[in-house]
């Protein structure tokens, strides 16, 4: 159903509004992407938004009609409206042309099948949405089963997550837990745990990583507790030839990943 909106006060902006907010987002179990090839990207993984606003001219390009097209055809809401409207939506100055309302995709643990997957990334306190985004962008390029958040972790449904994620928060599984509550799953089954540690001399690419691999990284600041590296088994250093001590959380992620895979990929 297509609908035209022009009130700033609206309730429906007021409500989609305060997405932009964790605590209305846990409440209504939705959240906020922007953008067409975000958009674009959830569609092609089978998820359709809730409701869908662009502006007139967001609505002229292929992708874009055939996205409309479809929400209509599920009777799905697709509201039309100013570029204005839309950047009180998405706190943004230049918005982008269309905002999609989805639906919270959070995965329970027991749900995980872990052998769907030869390699799961899991972080520890993540802070900084900018890091979550790439990190899922990492594990979608590397075909991994997706994000297991330990602790408390930034909100990977934030609108910065979700836009740094550039689609990828579609294609992963997102898990978010304790602690206690991942170990004991995770020692429930098969898996090894990799974790990434100053706190070691084992170089990264000396260990041969079994099937499925769990991998492991901290805080952006502090790293993983020792307690957390106590219960890995094979703890793993990246090898720092300048001044810095340690990489980006990302980036760390990003050449641990492919070291798991590539040593699949000569191994096949």
């Amino acid at each position: 159903m297509t609908r035209e909106i022009t009130g700033f006060s609206n309730p429906l902006v007021k409500r989609v509004r305060s997405l932009r907010e964790k605590k209305y987002r846990k409440q209504e179990g939705l959240f906020l992407a922007e953008g067409l090839r975000i958009l674009t990207e959830a569609r092609e993984a089978g998820r359709l938004p809730e409701m869908l606003f662009h502006a007139h001219e967001g609505a002229s390009h292929p992708l874009a009609i055939a996205l409309i097209a479809q929400m209509e055809a599920e009777g799905r809401d697709v509201i039309v409206t100013s570029a204005d409207i839309l950047s009180k939506i998405s706190g943004k100055d230049n918005p982008q042309a269309l905002v999609g309302v989805y639906r919270d995709q959070d995965v329970p643990l027991d749900a995980i099948d872990r052998t769907g997957s030869g390699l799961w990334i899991v972080a520890q306190s993540l802070r900084d949405p900018g890091n979550l985004g790439t990190i899922l962008r990492t594990g979608d390029a590397v075909g991994a089963g997706g994000l297991i958040l330990v602790d408390d972790c930034v909100d990977p449904f934030s609108v910065e997550a979700v836009r740094a994620s550039m689609g990828a928060l579609f294609t992963q599984a997102i898990v978010q837990c304790r602690w206690d509550a991942f170990l004991t799953w995770l020692r429930s089954g098969p898996g090894q745990l990799v974790g990434t540690s100053l706190r070691t001399d084992q170089d990264y690419q000396a260990p041969r990583y079994a099937a499925p691999t769990f991998l492991l990284v901290g805080n952006e600041a502090q790293g993983l507790p020792s307690a957390y590296e106590a219960e890995c088994d094979l703890l793993v250093k990246i090898p720092m030839l300048g001044k810095a001590d340690s990489l980006n959380a990302a980036v760390a992620t990003a050449v641990m990943a492919y070291e798991i895979i590539n040593q699949r990929r000569v191994r096949a």
